[in-house]
């Protein structure tokens, strides 16, 4: 098993910054990928961004590109997400989640057998 919470959260103005973290514990050897999922009231679980746990590639949603960053420390168990630039439209609960498996596609949350809690990421115009 692999435990992940999340933090960093909160409410922020249009065109502000947030750094979200994520934690993992557990079977973290067991970690093949780490990815950022959001989803708002109403709406499917969307992608955000990913990364292979070792290696580092690094994949985003293309309305993310250039704005959000995705970086892990696998000394520590820790992915964090900065979000940049931020849009009302980015209001939502982000989850942290963990893949096991490799050569999956980590742009589907079905491929994710993991998740934290999420964490709410308000935005205001």
């Amino acid at each position: 098993q692999v435990q992940l919470v999340e933090s960093g959260g909160g409410l922020v103005q249009a065109g502000g910054s947030l750094r979200l973290s994520c934690a993992a514990s557990g079977r973290t050897l067991s970690v093949s990928a780490m990815g950022w999922f959001r989803q708002a009231p109403g709406a499917e679980r969307e992608f955000v961004a990913a990364k292979w746990w070792n290696g580092g590639r690094t994949y985003y949603a293309d309305s993310m590109k250039g704005r959000f960053t995705i970086a892990g420390d696998n000394a520590k168990n820790t992915v964090s997400l900065k979000m940049g630039s931020l849009k009302p439209e980015d209001t939502a609960v982000y989850y942290c989640a963990a893949a096991v498996r490799y050569n999956v596609y980590v742009r589907n949350p079905l491929n994710y057998d993991y998740w934290g809690q999420g964490t709410q990421v308000t935005v205001s115009s």
